[in-house]
């Protein structure tokens, strides 16, 4: 190994030392931080220490002139709603119909976003600040890379959850035990359906008809804004960037597979 080469060795050992004993550390209670503050903007009791009901918030969610919906939006759960929608028969008939607090509609998208995230804070939470990694590069890559794919594919799934809905056929919307929740309960060949899809709240009508024997919907949409989730989806993407962004760093030193690493943070390279 010429002069040059143990040089280059010696300072990407120094580097990644104090990457391993420092900067992981650092990034991982920054992360904390971001997470801890995205689960305190779900407006949920049992994510908080009181006993406060869920905060109510109330949106109003209108595409003239088939549909008007007021709701009542309390976490993960829709507690009440008004809906009139218009649809076309022999002429234009109006339904009307509510949700009741006693028959909440669960948006489990907005519960699946929760669970993983706090899968992810548990992730974190699992090395101590004091933790000193595997001695040998190619284990404490390892480790660290393992970790941080932990993290990385909790955040990815709660971010997903909100931003893409999952599809449901008009049959299992029909099916479901929240249409069971609508008083008076609507015509059969009608199907609603509350979900979200980024930061918005959507509500959907399906209009069920069959023509030349095959089965048709004629579908109609409207939204709101719901400011909360905005907030969320914002600490899901900072905390993906920044884990994101350490996993691709160590990935950089995990190729020096013969690197040895003492077990005591050394000082950051100066370029």
């Amino acid at each position: 190994m010429t002069d040059c080469e143990k040089e280059e060795y010696s300072n990407l050992k120094m580097e990644f030392e104090w990457i391993l004993h420092q900067e992981v550390h650092s990034v991982l209670t920054q992360l904390h931080t971001i997470l801890l503050e995205c689960v305190q903007r779900f407006p949920v009791t049992r994510l908080s220490n009181d006993n406060n009901p869920n905060k109510m918030e109330k949106f109003v969610l209108s595409s003239p002139p088939d549909v008007k919906c007021v709701v009542t939006l309390a976490g993960d759960s829709i507690t009440s709603a008004e809906i009139n929608v218009k649809v076309q028969r022999q002429q234009m008939v109006l339904y009307r119909t509510t949700i009741l607090s006693e028959n909440p509609w669960k948006l489990q998208q907005i519960q699946d976003a929760v669970n993983h995230l706090q899968q992810a804070i548990r992730f974190v939470e699992s090395i101590d600040k004091d933790y000193t990694f595997k001695t040998f590069l190619c284990r404490s890559s390892d480790e660290v890379l393992h970790l941080l794919g932990n993290i990385l594919s909790c955040l990815q799934r709660g971010r997903t959850s909100l931003i893409v809905p999952r599809k449901k056929t008009i049959d299992d919307l029909l099916k479901s035990r929240n249409m069971k929740t609508l008083t008076p309960p609507l015509p059969e060949d009608l199907a609603i359906s509350f979900y979200v899809q980024s930061h918005k709240l959507v509500f959907a009508l399906y209009q069920l008809s069959v023509d030349h024997g095959v089965m048709k919907f004629d579908p109609h949409q409207a939204e709101c804004s719901v400011p909360w989730l905005n907030e969320v989806l914002v600490l899901f993407t900072v905390a993906l960037q920044q884990c994101q962004q350490l996993k691709d760093k160590i990935c950089i030193f995990s190729q020096y597979k013969d690197l040895t690493i003492s077990s005591r943070p050394a000082s950051p390279v100066k370029c």
